[in-house]
């Protein structure tokens, strides 16, 4: 019996490895037989997902530039090639513009764009033999939603990156896509999800008639991470229950 494409590719970096979307990404891979880096700022929550999966686990500031770079160096060091990266680090801000202050919005960059960055560029350095690379932009990039200027500035910023990044590195046959999920529910969005009249007008967004569950993205990460769909990139990929694509009462 011949083994899975993604487990003779190479390793697979996720960074926010302990988050909700993160980690579900990791058990799926991990299922396929998958070589795993971990990384995230909170060790304590990231080794029990590690050990459970048999992964790497390290710790990691994704917006540091040097830090980023260093942690796919030390893969490709372990595994000999670095296959994919995932950025699936993030924030959530609901706030108008009026009332966000600029220590609000420039975390939520940091967070959102700058880690998103610190990862296509140290793809670029480091999978210099071509591979993977996954970002997550949001719906609120795609449709104007009120009370989400910060977290749609920033989204909309690496749906632009993943784009121009696509077509730099295409060559070298490095993909860089993105998923633009809706409201997922995750330890994330707990604020959002635990309120029952928050969730209740989340929900009415959705045309689907739901909010997503951190295992909607799991199928079109995987899919978009398989070596077999290297013929896809610059794509953004909206996974949100038809929030930015459909006109639904």
């Amino acid at each position: 019996m011949s083994s899975s494409p993604l487990a003779d590719a190479g390793a697979f970096v996720i960074l926010g490895g302990s988050g909700g979307i993160g980690s579900a990404i990791a058990r799926a891979l991990a299922a396929d037989g998958a070589r795993l880096v971990l990384a995230a700022r909170n060790l304590d929550r990231l080794y029990p997902i590690a050990d459970t999966l048999g992964a790497i686990a390290l710790e990691v500031e994704a917006a540091d530039f040097g830090e980023v770079e260093a942690l796919l160096t030390e893969a490709r060091a372990r595994f000999g090639r670095v296959a994919g990266a995932v950025n699936a680090v993030g924030s959530i801000l609901l706030k108008p513009a009026h009332l966000t202050s600029e220590a609000e919005l420039a975390e939520t960059l940091r967070l959102n764009l700058q880690t998103a960055f610190a990862t296509v560029r140290a793809s670029a350095r480091v999978m210099t033999d071509g591979g993977s690379v996954l970002l997550f932009s949001s719906s609120a990039a795609e449709v104007g939603l009120p009370n989400h200027e910060a977290i749609a500035a920033a989204k909309g910023a690496v749906a632009a990156l993943t784009r121009s990044a696509a077509a730099t590195y295409a060559a070298r046959r490095l993909r860089v896509n993105a998923i633009a999920p809706g409201l997922v529910e995750t330890p994330l969005a707990s604020r959002i999800t635990g309120n029952a009249k928050s969730l209740e007008l989340s929900t009415a967004m959705h045309p689907v008639g739901r909010i997503g569950t951190a295992a909607d993205i799991v199928a079109p990460a995987r899919w978009l991470l398989d070596p077999a769909s290297d013929w896809v990139s610059g794509q953004v990929l909206g996974v949100d229950g038809g929030m930015a694509a459909l006109r639904y009462r």
